[in-house]
């Protein structure tokens, strides 16, 4: 096997560890043409992000997941939709990670040297990642000589020298993070002070008891709020009424569904062919090759036969076909294939010799070679299941896989199974490689049945896709308005749907599959308007249904306007001045050394307990969170009535009963222990200062 079939092989997984990878190119038109002003049209429009001032272009993107999409078809792994969109995600992190951080390296002056690349490379110590890459995968030992000669190999095999770039990149990534933590964390110092500080907030726990009065026994009338304090409020606490765009919609649905012509067409077609499959010398390469659906192989007892073709089967006649009819939504065909006495569930064992770590001919022939020991009882296959079998979930038990019934595998181990004798010993290859198969027990004979079906589902044809695709491109010209369209829903009594709060980047909408393509060009529609596509056209297939849809909110990134938030904003401020009304009648009540009783006898209010809380307790029993509270109750001088505290619900009177200090710790060791603790956060703590600082604006949604 070939070096770079090896290392193949070997980093499919690691690929995916060091950046999860992926692409798909999305090929778009040059539709703006020359000119400075088309220039500038053109950049904001493939713009998809930016990133501490700088701008991140589509095409980089892309040419940066077309590279990684190479990387990934050499190490033989394939990318699904979740995969793909995962990738994305990745891709765009570890761009935002360099513009970040090389400014920060340049800055510092942090780099890898070439001598320091080799040493990583060639070094007594190699990096993790060539570590992974050449270790022996039967000793688990690196073999320095395999890498030697794969880079070697490099010199004169373009593909493999650029598999081994994409990892010397990662190495010098890595390197460069490591020192760039280590420059972070080792900069971080605790003081003696800050360590006496950290002791004294959880110095004492502390039993306390208090009163609450609620903020909703103040009635709204008896406080005033007008539009200078919503101002003055908004302006104070702006941050928080940052918000990421979202959009709200309301759609209806043209579905495709078959017409009697449809069922027509698929009803003669299915006629037509009922003699040719009644004929057919190899009915199983007919089915194949005709209908919609590929035979499975399995036999069947008679009491899992279904209804419509069960009086059918009991006939035994294997030169007849039953039908047509039709059953959920396809016309089909029955013939029987064959009738059998077969076991009606198997005990067996096995041993998977996956095709992933040897060619399929070696993992033949040390099939062959097992099977032969086996036998000859040389060794016992359970023994050989631990030293050979990739079934790992099997393997701890010796490959057995316990009692199952037809249907249960895949169809040539399936088939292994069944049409052997107690005791046989068989080789199999299925998807997942060779297997070596052993039957160990069998049920009792029954007799099975083996039935092929010619299908052919009923779907809509051009004609009636072009009648429906007319009626929805009808409604969207003559409806073009909200006002217009919620009319035309009532009088033709359409189903509307809404969803509201779509994000950018999200994949669904209730009630269609993969609606992608509309949510990106809701982003580009006008509020109350008809949502368009790239080409201008309202009418959007998704699936089988023709969508209309219409944009009903538009909220934008950034900060929200002062009246889009005013409620808000008043009940806020609505606490804030009740909180003042109690805390005033709170003090009116409690003059010199009144006892906590004595204040809530005045304000018919209860005393209740609070136990075993200090400043680092997160929530009070009964009352959930309280940081207020239990922040002023863990400093509270005790036998003193502390407050009024304004907290979550209501505003509190507390008195601390008992307080028990803390276990004393060195202050050295705190000391020690914190700075560990702040080392640990350091390094992430100031990527995410500086991701914050960044302003990072992500527009991916425009084309993904």
């Amino acid at each position: 096997m070939s070096t770079l079939q090896f290392l193949r092989e070997k980093a499919g997984v690691l690929v995916a560890g060091v950046i999860g990878l992926s692409l798909l190119l999305f090929v778009v038109s040059d539709f703006f043409g020359n000119g400075r002003g088309q220039r500038l049209r053109q950049k904001e429009y493939f713009e998809i992000g930016e990133i501490g001032g700088e701008s991140v272009s589509y095409q980089d993107y892309e040419l940066r997941l077309q590279n990684l999409y190479e990387i990934y078809k050499l190490s033989g792994r394939e990318l699904d939709e979740t995969t793909t969109e995962q990738v994305r995600e990745q891709m765009w992190q570890q761009m935002v990670r360099e513009t970040i951080l090389d400014k920060q390296y340049k800055k510092l002056g942090i780099g890898v040297s070439t001598e320091e690349l080799d040493e990583l490379v060639f070094g007594n110590r190699p990096h993790v990642i060539v570590q992974q890459l050449f270790t022996d995968q039967q000793t688990g030992a690196f073999n320095k000589s395999f890498m030697v000669n794969f880079l070697k190999q490099t010199e004169v095999d373009e593909t493999a020298k650029k598999y081994w770039l994409f990892f010397e990149d990662e190495i010098v990534n890595e390197r460069m993070n490591t020192k760039y933590n280590a420059f972070v964390s080792k900069g971080l110092y605790v003081t003696s002070k800050q360590a006496e500080f950290d002791k004294a907030l959880s110095g004492n726990t502390v039993d306390f008891s208090y009163i609450m009065k609620n903020y909703s026994l103040v009635s709204d009338s008896s406080v005033t709020i007008n539009q200078a304090d919503i101002d003055t409020y908004f302006e104070k606490n702006k941050e928080t009424f940052k918000r990421t765009a979202l959009r709200d919609v309301e759609y209806v649905t043209f579905d495709v569904v078959p017409s009697e012509e449809d069922f027509k067409q698929a009803e003669t077609w299915i006629l037509k062919t009922r003699e040719e499959f009644a004929s057919a010398p190899d009915p199983v390469e007919f089915i194949n090759l005709t209908a919609d659906s590929r035979h499975i192989g399995f036999f069947y007892p008679m009491a899992n036969v279904p209804d419509t073709v069960k009086e059918f089967v009991k006939n035994e006649d294997i030169k007849s076909v039953y039908g047509p009819y039709l059953e959920e939504g396809s016309y089909k065909l029955a013939r029987l294939l064959a009738v059998e006495n077969r076991p009606d569930s198997v005990h067996a064992r096995h041993i998977l010799l996956s095709s992933t770590t040897r060619s399929v001919e070696d993992s033949k022939k040390l099939a062959d070679s097992l099977v032969s020991v086996i036998k000859k009882g040389t060794s016992k296959f359970e023994d050989e299941v631990k030293n050979y079998s990739e079934d790992q979930g099997s393997a701890q038990i010796g490959g057995d896989l316990g009692w199952f019934t037809e249907g249960r595998m895949v169809v040539p181990f399936n088939n292994a199974c069944f049409t052997s004798k107690k005791g046989d010993i068989k080789i199999v290859e299925t998807t997942f490689g060779i297997h070596i198969i052993e039957v160990i027990e069998q049920s009792k004979l029954t007799k099975k049945y083996n039935i092929g079906y010619v299908d052919r589902k009923v779907i809509a044809g051009s004609a009636t896709n072009q009648r429906i695709y007319s009626e929805a491109s009808q409604f969207a010209g003559t409806n073009d308005t909200y006002e217009e369209f919620n009319k035309a829903v009532a009088e033709k009594n359409l189903n509307k749907r809404v969803a509201n709060s779509i994000t950018p980047q999200q994949k669904t909408l209730p009630g269609l599959e993969n609606p992608r393509y509309l949510i990106m060009s809701l982003f580009n529609a006008e509020n109350g308007k008809i949502v368009l596509d790239n080409s201008q056209q309202a009418v959007f297939e998704i699936g089988d249904k023709y969508v209309v849809a219409y944009c009903t909110k538009v909220q934008e990134d950034g900060y929200a306007d002062v009246k889009d938030v005013e409620s808000d904003i008043r009940f806020a401020l609505m606490k804030d001045k009740k909180a003042e009304v109690i805390s005033e009648e709170f003090r009116n009540n409690s003059g010199e050394s009144k006892s906590l009783d004595a204040i809530a006898s005045a304000m018919n209010l209860t005393v209740q307990e609070a136990t075993q809380i200090n400043f680092r307790s997160f929530t009070v029993p009964g009352l959930g969170t309280e940081p207020a509270l239990t922040a002023a109750a863990s400093v509270a001088q005790q036998g003193t009535v502390t407050g009024p505290v304004k907290g979550t619900n209501g505003v509190f009177m507390l008195a601390v009963n008992s307080s028990t200090p803390a276990q004393s710790e060195d202050i050295n060791a705190l000391q020690d222990r914190l700075a560990s603790t702040f080392q640990l956060r350091g390094s992430y703590e100031a990527y995410e200062a500086l991701r914050k600082g960044a302003n990072i604006v992500d527009k991916r949604y425009k084309f993904y």
